[in-house]
């Protein structure tokens, strides 16, 4: 389902604020994998996903996702390809619109856009039942303005709407970061639910060790712009966040210095 062959890339090359942000990045993904990708500040964990949207031309190497190569392609055109949910609940949705605008906005993504806007009753139909399985009540407050909705609340419908359209690549870059404890979990489960429910292929970022051992199928964990540790299966499920900490110190040569992934535990 996606494929990352020696990707390379370096911001402000030749300066003195010259940054290796990601050294030779292979992987592959099967079709519904789910892989949660751990690392220090700067290990190259949001640059990789931001590689894979096309947010900016990586310096060398190839992105193959669902057999087509997507390396020359901007980040607009490989939009199709993806859903992707980011660390500010703010980011995903438009705040002045409706609930069930911005439903319909996700549902209608890559479609000529016509002058008819009108939501159609079997679509409001639609919204109603998805925002049910939510179950945070957003099914009775369709006409609400999303700015009028707590942050779990937002992340939970951009979540929705990142998936509506059942992507090739489910891309989470810290979504739960900005929530408190209770309402993370929360969206966690929600994408757990939603990933499996329609067979997603996923990657999700965290700072949380104990939070990338448990879910997902697959476990990276990421250091200087390179993949240094790459765990799946059995083996992922026993792990404990102690021999995530003893395996970093044995592969990277040092010990964890991020006090957000020690205390986020």
């Amino acid at each position: 389902m996606l494929e990352l062959i020696d990707i390379k890339k370096t911001f402000n090359p030749g300066t003195i604020n010259e940054k290796k942000a990601l050294t030779g990045v292979t992987i592959t993904l099967e079709d519904g994998d789910f892989v949660t990708i751990i690392g220090g500040n700067g290990a190259g964990k949001s640059t990789t996903l931001n590689a894979i949207a096309g947010v900016w031309p990586v310096d060398s190497g190839s992105i193959i996702i669902n057999g087509q190569n997507v390396t020359g392609l901007s980040e607009h055109q490989r939009a199709k390809f993806l859903g992707r949910v980011f660390q500010d609940p703010m980011t995903g949705t438009a705040a002045t619109m409706e609930i069930q605008e911005n439903l319909a906005l996700a549902a209608r993504r890559g479609q000529s856009r016509g002058l008819r806007w009108g939501i159609t009753r079997k679509e409001r139909e639609e919204y109603h039942e998805l925002l049910k399985t939510l179950d945070l009540g957003l099914e009775d407050r369709m006409t609400s303005k999303v700015g009028l909705l707590s942050g779990g609340q937002r992340q939970a419908l951009t979540l929705l709407m990142a998936t509506l359209k059942k992507p090739e690549l489910l891309l989470l870059d810290e979504h739960t970061a900005a929530l408190d404890p209770k309402t993370a979990a929360k969206v966690l489960e929600l994408s757990d639910k939603i990933i499996a429910e329609n067979h997603l292929t996923a990657m999700m970022v965290t700072h949380n060790m104990h939070d990338a051992i448990i879910h997902g199928n697959r476990l990276i964990m990421m250091n200087d712009g390179k993949i240094i540790y790459d765990v799946k299966g059995e083996e992922k499920k026993k792990l404990t966040v102690e021999d995530l900490l003893k395996k970093f110190e044995e592969v990277s040569g040092g010990a964890l210095d991020n006090d957000r992934m020690l205390l986020g535990n």
